[in-house]
């Protein structure tokens, strides 16, 4: 049995008895929700990335990267997770990266990076 298309019928893939969409056991196929994919959060990795903290940032990117392939896969949950993920890792580089700088400026206004400049009297 085949449909106008020449693809195969399965008995899942029927119409339900109200002409709606086909019904699936245990739901839509992979696990795909309808919907669009969660935010990966992406811009914000790079720019926290680039601009407050390295190592904190390139963790945010790689988890970033993830959402969408785990999306595409049907793998909701995870595409979640990496997405929250990669949120929290650019929170704490852009965190980090604020430490970094007022402890610089502090450390600058308290002369522990002066110039060695010496005033000597003859």
């Amino acid at each position: 049995m085949s449909d106008s298309q020449g693809m195969p019928n399965y008995p899942g893939d029927q119409p339900n008895q109200h002409g709606g969409q086909p019904n699936y056991p245990g739901g839509q196929p992979g696990g795909y929700q309808p919907g669009p994919p969660p935010s990966n959060n992406l811009v914000w990795a790079i720019l926290t990335t680039i601009l407050c903290c390295l190592p904190f940032g390139v963790v945010s990117i790689v988890q970033a990267a993830k959402v969408n392939g785990l999306w595409a896969q049907g793998q909701t949950a995870a595409a979640q997770e990496a997405a929250n993920s990669a949120k929290k890792w650019a929170i704490i580089s852009a965190a980090v990266g604020v430490v970094w700088i007022v402890l610089w400026v502090i450390l600058m206004i308290a002369g522990v990076f002066s110039a060695n400049v010496s005033t000597s009297s003859y």
